[in-house]
């Protein structure tokens, strides 16, 4: 059986204000680790001999 979802949890779920800002701190955080140098597949040697 499937558990329901509580009114409150709802609500937060539904808000795009909520969801607004969730999307800014997720993106934040992609920005980060990609300028931080964890973004590529490709390994160093790779990419300091092209």
């Amino acid at each position: 059986m499937t558990q329901r979802i509580s009114k409150n949890k709802r609500f937060w779920m539904m808000n795009p204000v909520w969801q607004f800002f969730k999307y800014l701190w997720l993106s934040l955080k992609g920005m980060l680790i990609v300028a931080g140098g964890h973004g590529s597949t490709r390994s160093k040697d790779y990419q300091k001999s092209h």
